[in-house]
């Protein structure tokens, strides 16, 4: 499939205000493009953009229902209740409950946390989460990254006796739960200033609210931003405003001084040393976390994640290593499964989303599956496997298309769903996948846009290679950390050839070590392809042609140099 070129212009206003800030910064017109596109205009932005600041965070009295939750936490303290920490099982919710029993065990010792089991027990809050609390003996339970639309679950605790705070960012329905507080930035009557932040920032700002009202200093929380970070980063939430300032001081905690645990998988890892990045935390240290939840229980990621043992922590990180292994070998064989069902389908040029079922397939891994179905067929992708007597799975989409809506138009045909809008999960009995495959499909094909379902590159700028400075690289780096809706940004540089050393690697021998040159300037940039093999014969033939890429470090072995890692390679007859 071949990329489209999105080459992002500026108005003519937004093309005065980059000569403006270019000016005012001291910045190459370049880079005061990159932020005239994010949104800035002023110099004061730039300088809010550039050096983000704790003291920036909102007010976390500002979500709705913070004063009601804070004072049944008060209360539950004073008493020396029983407090049930309660969390997803991915990483967003394993995080959340991390940080917060890790930050509530200094004030009492009636602390625990429970992490609901993904094929026992499901998605969100669960009748057995709730009887392992009566029974137990806990008064309160906060829940965290779930429970938005957990109406009967909340009115089920309130028969045994036990008060519910939700902490969660997922779109509500209608009606609210009637749990003691419902925080969620996403309420339709929210009047907190920023609705994007991850589930375990909801839980941070429960417990900035909780320091603020009981004179505990802020530095108190600042060792658990890591968590944050990690969290931020493995769920995908954009990269802006609060997300920036806590995604940001995250990273300086887990580069600096992360916790046992984290620096345990961090080894693990095999990134030591190294500047970790919202790159690797996508990559390599969320799958990880991940994979314990997919494979076994999340319990063992809050394990690894509060410990203060440095060889329990390495031994946690072992195994959770391991699992991720597995979960890679059960990812391969399904996604080639997956691939084999829709290649049989004789319609499958005409179909506009993709639903497949297979009750064998393994509930831990089939979000990953439709990831890569999305990616493979640029369509919006739901997995579905059996649990028990229904059908459960993970819908994933592409840029542009909200997969939450068009599943939302099926609600009559399913027991639950939630999720964002690109990513959500589901559940239906089973003999209702036909009907639900079909009215998906149908309403995916009604309201998706021709657009939408050609992947595309959005360049950024157009580059020469003399243009790559030092200083110009340690300007870029001024704008991580990276992620949704700040995005690395992408150039291309057009007429390039290869300079006579660009081969083949790899084990299979499917990426490309290019050395290049361009037209303008006979300036030597290395660069890397990842799959992009067949270009090879073209790239040795000394032909010009252009590329799209984003400008990284490359630290192997002890070294630094900069590197292009190359997204596409556009030769003579391919252009778009």
């Amino acid at each position: 499939m071949i990329n489209k070129w999105n080459y992002l212009t500026l108005t003519s206003d937004q093309t005065a205000k980059k000569e403006s800030l270019a000016k005012e910064l001291g910045i190459s017109p370049i880079l005061a493009h990159l932020l005239v596109q994010r949104g800035i205009k002023s110099f004061d932005q730039a300088k809010q953009f550039f050096r983000p600041q704790l003291s920036d965070l909102h007010d976390p009295f500002l979500m709705n229902d913070m004063d009601k939750a804070v004072a049944r936490l008060n209360a539950a303290l004073q008493k020396k209740e029983h407090i049930l920490i309660y969390g997803d099982y991915d990483v967003d919710g394993t995080s959340a409950v991390a940080l917060v029993y890790k930050f509530l065990q200094q004030f009492s010792s009636n602390i625990g946390y429970y992490i609901p089991d993904r094929y026992g027990e499901g998605y969100g809050i669960s009748h057995k989460g709730i009887d392992f609390a009566a029974e137990n003996g806990y008064k309160l339970m906060i829940a965290l990254d779930c429970g938005i639309k957990a109406i009967e679950k909340i009115d089920y605790a309130k028969t045994k006796g036990i008060d519910f705070i939700i902490c969660d960012h997922h779109v509500p329905d209608d009606k609210l739960p009637d749990a003691i507080a419902v925080l969620d930035a996403k309420r339709v009557d929210s009047t907190y200033p920023y609705d994007q932040l991850s589930g375990c920032g909801v839980g941070f700002k429960f417990m900035q609210a909780f320091a603020q009202n009981n004179n505990i200093k802020f530095s108190d929380l600042t060792p658990l931003l890591d968590l944050v970070a990690i969290s931020i980063a493995s769920d995908i939430v954009p990269i802006t405003g609060e997300n920036r300032i806590l995604a940001h001081y995250g990273l300086k905690q887990l580069n600096s001084n992360p916790s046992v645990g984290l620096k345990a998988i961090i080894e693990t890892c095999g990134l030591i040393d190294k500047d970790i990045t919202i790159s690797d935390i996508v990559f390599k240290i969320g799958p990880r976390l991940n994979a314990s939840g997919r494979i076994e229980t999340g319990n063992e990621s809050v394990e690894l994640m509060t410990t203060n043992d440095p060889v329990i922590a390495r031994r946690k990180s072992g195994e959770i290593n391991q699992y991720n292994q597995t979960r890679k070998d059960l990812d391969k064989n399904i996604t080639e499964e997956a691939n084999s069902a829709l290649q049989a389908c004789t319609n499958l040029s005409d179909r506009k989303g993709i639903v497949v079922y297979n009750k064998e397939w393994h509930k831990g891994v089939i979000g990953i599956v439709a990831s890569r179905l999305t990616e493979e067929y640029y369509r919006p992708a739901i997995v579905l496997t059996r649990t028990d007597d229904l059908a459960t799975g993970s819908a994933r989409s592409v840029p542009g298309f909200d997969i939450y809506k068009a599943i939302d138009h099926c609600r009559d045909l399913l027991e639950n769903f939630g999720g964002h809008t690109y990513a959500a999960g589901l559940s239906m009995k089973v003999e209702k996948v036909a009907e639900f495959t079909k009215r998906f499909e149908d309403y995916v094909a009604k309201n998706i846009l021709p657009e939408q379902m050609v992947p595309t590159i959005d360049i950024d700028e157009e580059l020469s290679f003399k243009e790559i400075t030092p200083k110009f690289i340690r300007q870029l780096k001024l704008f991580s950390p990276f992620g949704p809706d700040n995005a690395k940004p992408t150039f291309c540089t057009k007429n390039v050839s290869d300079y006579g050393t660009s081969r083949l690697f790899g084990r299979e021998m499917n990426h490309l070590k290019l050395e290049l040159i361009d037209k303008d300037s006979q300036n030597i940039m290395n660069g890397i392809a990842f799959s992009q093999q067949k270009h090879i014969n073209y790239v040795k033939s000394r032909n010009t042609f252009d590329i799209a890429y984003s400008i990284e470090e490359n630290n192997y072995n002890g070294g630094n140099y900069t590197q292009l890692l190359i997204k596409d390679i556009k030769t003579e007859g391919n252009e778009q």
